[in-house]
């Protein structure tokens, strides 16, 4: 569970990423419109949502844009 916080920042530092945490998932929103893709983990699972994390910050859907 103390993973979650961690998802919380990545997802409140992004304009294009959503967090919902409801009935023990936690369910991350990125992108905008047709192009949006859901990455989901139950809310205590660390090591899931620690792929997320690195999803979000280094992997397939990572910001480019800072990058530049």
């Amino acid at each position: 569970m103390k993973q979650l916080g961690n998802l919380a920042v990545v997802c409140a530092q992004r304009r294009d990423a959503l967090l919902q945490v409801s009935d023990g998932d936690a369910t991350v929103f990125v992108g905008y419109g047709p192009n949006r893709t859901v990455l989901q983990a139950k809310w205590r699972d660390n090591e899931t949502i620690l792929k997320i994390i690195y999803e979000l910050n280094h992997g397939k859907y990572a910001d480019r844009k800072e990058a530049l």
